[in-house]
């Protein structure tokens, strides 16, 4: 009877206050930033200068509404749906390859929909990996050690979503499927040898994969030497360290960047790091990472503190899912990555993104919510 009311009395803890104001500073400085750098390309384009900016606050609300309902239901009872919404993930994705269901833009098929009420399966594809990798290692324990009913048969499901992926094309966003479920496996016990084998294996097909795709070995060879070629291949990374550099310490002042007057491609997405370091400087930069770092740490606490196994996973995934894509975002902007086109989470202009986002956050604070003890 003492066990079921702490259980009832910690079920109502509040939302962690550090973590939520880390993730309305980033949401902030998005909208910020999202109507900065793309006025000037939206007046071209739209002739409104506040048109990607109003699409934002739309999929704001979009986000807010789903988080909602990921915080009220009980997160233990998404364990027994995990299987079904992976597999309607992969058939979206499959659908996203069909021609004439599959909407492409920029010489890629990522969406599905129509024109301006399209999304991108893959960004909950992240989600549904997380979700389903939470329960199957909840319930794997010890077994996660072995390498053949262990690993192999969730590396399995992790390159199925994967492949899909890649066949878009979208090489970025299959890293971070790879890169989360590497995480969420690490943190489950598997051992090290088990998924240095299972890149070993990899490693292969993906540099044949580069080799043979003249689009993406252009990419790799512009990141070694963006100023080999700063007009065609290394451009965009040549226009990004031209706008960090411009910025400085402390930015030419908001507003006042002059990269994003078309000459810093996908300076509202992929790319708005780059205008909050010409505008805001070096600090803002800091800024910007230190909240991230904020929400990480906060995240990693509420799942540490979980009362269950599928509770620590799902919190751990969910929050290894957004901080990954944060810092490998960032890295490419700086240049320390190699162009992968994924987009900043919480700030960069996008609505399958910021909605994932937003309700990978909420259930990391529902897992909070039965926390065992105070943070």
């Amino acid at each position: 009877m003492a066990e079921r009311s702490a259980r009832l009395g910690s079920a109502g803890a509040p939302p962690d206050a550090w973590l939520v104001g880390s993730v309305a500073g980033l949401i902030a400085i998005g909208l910020i930033m999202i109507f900065s750098s793309s006025s000037a390309y939206a007046v071209a384009l739209h002739h409104d200068a506040t048109y990607f900016l109003k699409r934002q606050i739309v999929w704001l609300i979009v986000g807010g509404i789903a988080g909602v309902v990921a915080y009220r239901v009980e997160y233990q009872r998404l364990r027994q749906f995990a299987p079904l919404v992976l597999i309607v993930t992969v058939v979206a994705l499959g659908l996203v390859l069909v021609p004439h269901l599959g909407i492409a833009s920029g010489g890629a098929r990522r969406w599905l929909g129509y024109h301006s009420f399209s999304f991108e399966p893959s960004e909950f594809a992240k989600l549904a990996l997380v979700l389903y990798l939470a329960a199957a290692l909840a319930g794997k324990g010890e077994r996660i050690r072995s390498l053949t009913t262990g690993v192999v048969p969730l590396a399995i499901v992790t390159a199925i979503l994967a492949v899909l992926v890649v066949k878009e094309p979208d090489m970025g966003t299959a890293s971070l499927i790879a890169f989360t479920a590497g995480a969420m496996l690490f943190a489950a016990g598997a051992r090290l040898m088990h998924l240095l084998m299972i890149v070993a294996i990899t490693a292969p097909g993906i540099v044949f994969l580069i080799a043979h795709d003249a689009y993406k070995r252009a990419r790799i060879l512009a990141f070694l030497d963006p100023w080999k070629d700063p007009q065609d291949k290394g451009f965009h990374i040549v226009q990004s360290l031209l706008a960090l550099g411009s910025g400085g310490p402390f930015g030419v002042g908001l507003g006042f960047s002059r990269q994003k007057f078309f000459w810093l491609p996908e300076a509202h997405t992929d790319f708005i790091g780059s205008i909050i370091g010409e505008e805001l400087g070096f600090i803002g930069m800091v800024v910007i990472v230190a909240l991230f770092v904020i929400f990480a740490y906060r995240a990693a606490r509420i799942a540490l503190s979980a009362t269950d196994r599928f509770g620590f996973f799902l919190a751990l995934g969910c929050m290894a899912m957004i901080v990954i894509q944060a810092f490998v975002n960032i890295g490419v902007v700086t240049s320390a990555w190699p162009v992968t086109g994924v987009p900043l989470p919480f700030i960069s202009f996008g609505g399958s993104s910021l909605v994932v986002s937003l309700v990978a956050v909420a259930l990391v604070i529902n897992v909070g919510r039965s926390r065992r003890r105070a943070l």
